[in-house]
């Protein structure tokens, strides 16, 4: 059974034809175009070495190097083998803040949609890697288990909002807590913590939970969200009427990025620290020079069918074709 392993062959089809029926309307035009310069029996005469017989067979000649084209084009298969698939990867659990400190717009659109945008441009770097999110404000939980599914991760972290934890606060503390429950069946060397924050108005002791990861030897990787000089948080209440938070005296509340405890948390554990301000996200130097280094485990191994490539036999044909083509002249044979 012949298996194509490129979906387009009846797109190479049309493509055949259309081909076919454009020399056909060329052909035309030429005796047509010739004609106008005098009548039948005179463009016989002027053009009595020229062999139509022969010339129909090279315009053939072309459309079968455009046949066989197409058909190595798809990539023809037949005959396979069984081999084992390993797919390896790590476990990433994505620790993100919620609460509403992550609107401040210093980055833009806000804090909290730069990390949607980091983390999204951290998919397209995994490859079979295990992802979840643990959402966290003054409490956190499991928004999204461990997956390889990336399309329902996404569809989980669209969702997340300041209104997804219902309680207010920071609590970073919890969160890593609610990271180590979702690592118990997994061993250390393939795990790895990413916190996304602003690190302001931390609730519990976080340092101390870091602390226990690093006696798991779970590395924790924080990225900071904000800037050091701050802004105001925009919030839209519930009338739709846009505003800033204001603390218990009435006073706006500007919220500025917290790096120091965010540098202690990673150092703790081993990991590292990245400041996601501007054009930069972080997320990305993260991959790049430490998550990729890790070693990745055997995550699923199955038995696959690989197909013995077969798009070398119309090549050569196509190849042939053409050859026979350049080498066959429209002159007519001398008697």
């Amino acid at each position: 059974m012949i298996h194509f392993a490129k979906p387009f062959f009846f797109n190479g089809i049309f493509v055949v034809v259309l081909v076919a029926v454009m020399l056909l309307l060329l052909a035309k035009l030429r005796r047509k175009t010739v004609h106008q310069f005098g009548d039948k029996k005179l463009s016989a005469f002027t053009a009595r070495s020229f062999s139509v017989q022969r010339f129909i067979w090279k315009e053939a000649l072309i459309v079968g190097v455009f046949v066989f084209s197409v058909m190595a084009l798809v990539r023809p298969q037949w005959g396979f083998d069984w081999q084992e698939v390993r797919r390896q990867g790590l476990d990433i659990l994505i620790l993100i803040d919620t609460s509403k400190s992550m609107l401040t717009e210093d980055v833009k659109p806000n804090r909290l949609e730069r990390a949607k945008l980091a983390v999204k441009d951290l998919l397209k770097k995994l490859k079979g890697d295990r992802v979840g999110i643990v959402a966290f404000a003054g409490d956190a939980f499991l928004a999204c288990p461990l997956t390889a599914d990336y399309s329902g991760f996404v569809l989980s972290l669209d969702n997340l909002t300041v209104e997804s934890v219902p309680r207010g606060g920071t609590d970073l503390a919890k969160a890593i807590q609610e990271s180590l429950k979702g690592y118990e069946d997994v061993p250390a060397q393939y795990k790895a913590v990413v916190i996304l924050t602003d690190g302001e108005n931390w609730e519990g002791d976080p340092v101390q939970a870091a602390k226990l990861a690093a006696q798991k030897k779970i590395h924790i990787y924080t990225v900071g969200m904000g800037t050091r000089e701050g802004e105001l948080i925009h919030l839209v209440k519930e009338d739709g009427e846009a505003g800033f938070v204001k603390d218990a005296a009435g006073n706006f509340v500007k919220s500025r990025l917290n790096e120091v405890g965010l540098k202690e948390i990673a150092a703790v554990t081993g990991g590292a620290y990245v400041r996601s301000s501007g054009a930069e996200l972080g997320l990305d130097y993260i991959y790049d020079n430490y998550l990729a280094r890790l070693e990745k485990r055997d995550i699923e191994s199955r038995m696959e069918q690989r197909y013995y490539e077969r798009f070398q036999i119309p090549l050569f044909f196509a190849f042939l074709l053409l050859v026979f083509e350049s080498r066959l002249s429209s002159r007519r044979s001398k008697e």
